[in-house]
């Protein structure tokens, strides 16, 4: 059994926090670059070569990449070996939420109540998905998920017999739908199979999958390669203005779902789609 303080978990999410909100992630930067090269619209390269300039200045000024710093998501996956000491769990997530986006001067977006909607006034609480996994460390994810993309997000409850088909149909109606509201190009993260809130969270996880690699199962992968060229082809472009480059990468996570059932989630992000994994 491996003891690990509570602090310590504040203390690297605070980190994450701020590093998210500042540093684009070395696999979303490989990908912005290579974008601007195979961009065919001139108009479209112009655009990716703003952003470009933009991400630059984020990180050498320490200005947030994105006015909108989203609402922090927290993946963690706990090891069973592992015993936490100095407080409660949950608690020390928020603390470093709170942390991170009080100290690092991060928009404060989250209201407490989602109809009154007073500002908590430090972007907590977080949204925490906990996972227990064999072993005696603790990996984290941080994605701060802005809203102007998370509000194109869909989930479609699909016949079986639409089969994958009609799973790629769900993914371009969702792409379609979201145009230029997304703040293209976008990372389009899909979870197929489960129930209603899995294939969503599915869906959410798979954005934090790095851009460019793939799933190990023959078939998904080839859907994710299909469904990215076929989003490439749509036209909506860099800014929504056009363009060869409509989604840097669409990752898809599957799981067993019910005989009567076939559920897709959509959960679109950015053309920041920030992240940050560490394991301690």
């Amino acid at each position: 059994m491996r003891t690990v303080q509570v602090s310590e978990i504040t203390e690297n999410i605070k980190e994450m926090c701020i590093e998210a909100n500042h540093y684009l992630s070395p696999d979303m930067d490989c990908a912005m670059k290579a974008a601007e090269q195979s961009e065919k619209s001139p108009l479209g390269k112009q655009i990716l070569g703003q952003l470009q300039e933009n991400l630059k200045i984020a990180a050498e000024d320490m200005i947030p990449i994105c006015q909108d710093t989203g609402m922090a998501v927290v993946f963690l996956e706990v090891g069973q070996e592992v015993h936490f000491e100095g407080g409660l769990l949950e608690d020390a997530v928020n603390e470093g939420v709170r942390q991170g986006y009080v100290e690092g001067y991060l928009r404060k977006s989250v209201v407490s109540d989602p109809l009154i909607r007073e500002n908590t006034n430090d972007n907590t609480p977080a949204v925490l998905h906990t996972k227990i996994v064999a072993g005696d460390k603790v990996k984290i994810k941080v994605a701060p998920k802005g809203f102007g993309s998370e509000n194109m997000s869909r989930v479609f409850m699909l016949k079986p017999a639409q089969g994958i088909e009609g799973v790629k149909e769900a993914v371009l109606t969702a792409v379609r739908d979201a145009g230029p509201n997304a703040c293209p190009p976008m990372v389009v993260g899909v979870g197929v199979g489960g129930t209603f809130e899995k294939c969503a969270l599915m869906a959410k996880e798979a954005l934090t999958r790095a851009v460019g690699s793939h799933s190990e199962i023959p078939y998904v992968k080839d859907l994710e390669e299909e469904l990215l060229t076929t989003i490439n082809k749509l036209g909506i472009g860099p800014g929504g203005l056009g363009g060869t480059t409509t989604a840097l990468a669409v990752n898809v996570n599957t799981y067993p779902t019910h005989i009567a059932g076939l559920p897709v989630g959509v959960n679109i992000c950015c053309h920041v789609n920030r992240h940050v994994i560490r394991e301690i």
